[in-house]
């Protein structure tokens, strides 16, 4: 099968593709690892409402896809950024979509995304309104009986003063969490906002901070997700964490290494990209149950390249490339995003994401995957 594609000139060149779609496989219930996939949102693309305005969700395919992956046994990270969460979604369509997989997907292993994004962060003249504002959010998910991912808050930065202002506002919310919650550490290159989180802009500091937080509160805590794209930062946190708490890696660029481990301790997933990777996620994780390690970085590690590819800076974009993939591959219907995210890369982003996806085995249905394309090089007139 073929293709022509354009290069970063518009020239057409024929591509054969050669990849074969990853082999099926479903995880257990007691997999090597504890894998979430943080999961996009699917838009209504005949809304009235400008990108601008209030996002509009398509529900029924959005939790099409949520029964996808957790028919793979993936756990399913919700409302996060991957959803578009403070770019697009706002806390309402967040607590809504909590709401539907809780009620769709009772069984699943579901933690949800806790914040303090209905708060305006220049709003926020005073710790007590950050302690409000996650307060809200916790007791309103608890309602539902979710899990808490506890996120970072862009209030919070604005009002803390320093590293003893995190430790008090995550101590006072994890007090009102009624079972272990994920914290996560969001690293400026996702979400500006957030640069200098935990007081400081420096890691060694900072970690120290998160440690506190964790130490301090070791019955509220189940583990903890960075996400600032280096594995050795995230490595010696690891080797630091108590036990009994998780890392969970939040690492685009590098979590084959990251989830097989050492000698010293493996990190546990809850990643974007396990959102088009879903099935190779799946499949390698249940490998490494069996003992294959080969197995398990033969079938992730050619992902890598297309990963980079996707959250290549400015990395907050890396939605569009996750939607897209959404799309080739049949999930849903159409190439709309919410705040009209599509239109955050460049045409040759995407046509190499096709490729690398082809080489990897990650489009599920190659001539679906072609006829897409297709349409997408004659809407930008190639």
């Amino acid at each position: 099968m073929k293709i022509a594609l354009p290069d970063t000139d518009g020239r057409l060149s024929d591509y054969f593709l050669s990849g074969r779609p990853i082999a099926a496989a479903t995880l257990g219930r007691n997999p090597a690892r504890v894998v979430y996939s943080a999961a996009h949102v699917v838009a209504d693309p005949f809304t009235a409402n400008d990108p601008s305005g209030r996002a509009t969700v398509d529900w029924a395919k959005t939790m099409e896809f949520r029964r996808y992956l957790a028919g793979l046994g993936l756990g399913i990270a919700e409302a996060m950024d991957t959803a578009q969460r403070g770019m697009g979604l706002d806390w309402p369509g967040a607590l809504e979509l909590i709401r539907r997989t809780r009620e769709e997907l009772p069984d699943a292993l579901v933690a949800n995304g806790c914040g303090t994004d209905h708060l305006d962060p220049a709003a926020a003249t005073s710790l007590d309104d950050v302690r409000k504002a996650y307060l809200e959010q916790a007791e309103a998910i608890q309602k539902l009986g979710g899990r808490i991912i506890l996120m970072a808050s862009r209030a919070l930065v604005r009002a803390a003063k320093g590293p003893e202002d995190y430790v008090r506002i995550y101590s006072d919310v994890l007090a009102a969490c009624d079972e272990p919650v994920i914290l996560h550490w969001l690293g400026d290159m996702f979400d500006p906002q957030l640069a200098g989180y935990w007081g400081t802009v420096d890691f060694d500091p900072a970690m120290q901070t998160a440690l506190a937080v964790i130490e301090e509160n070791m019955a509220k805590v189940d583990g903890i997700k960075i996400s600032l794209l280096d594995k050795e930062k995230e490595i010696v946190m690891r080797r630091r964490l108590p036990a009994g708490v998780k890392m969970y890696t939040g690492d685009d660029f590098n979590y084959p290494e990251l989830v097989e481990g050492d000698g010293e301790g493996f990190s546990h997933a809850l990643l974007g990209i396990f959102d088009p990777l879903a099935p190779a996620a799946a499949y390698a994780v249940e490998r490494l149950g069996e003992g294959d390690r080969a197995g398990f970085r033969a079938t992730l590690d050619p992902t890598v390249p297309l990963a980079r590819l996707i959250f290549r800076a400015p990395t907050r974009y890396y939605k569009t490339g996750v939607v897209f993939l959404a799309w080739l591959n049949g999930f849903q219907d159409h190439f709309v995003m919410l705040n009209g995210a599509q239109a955050m890369r460049p045409l040759p982003y995407f046509v190499e994401i096709f490729r690398l996806a082809d080489q990897c085995g990650l489009l599920r249905d190659p001539e679906c995957a072609v006829e897409r394309m297709k349409r997408l090089l004659t809407l930008y007139g190639a």
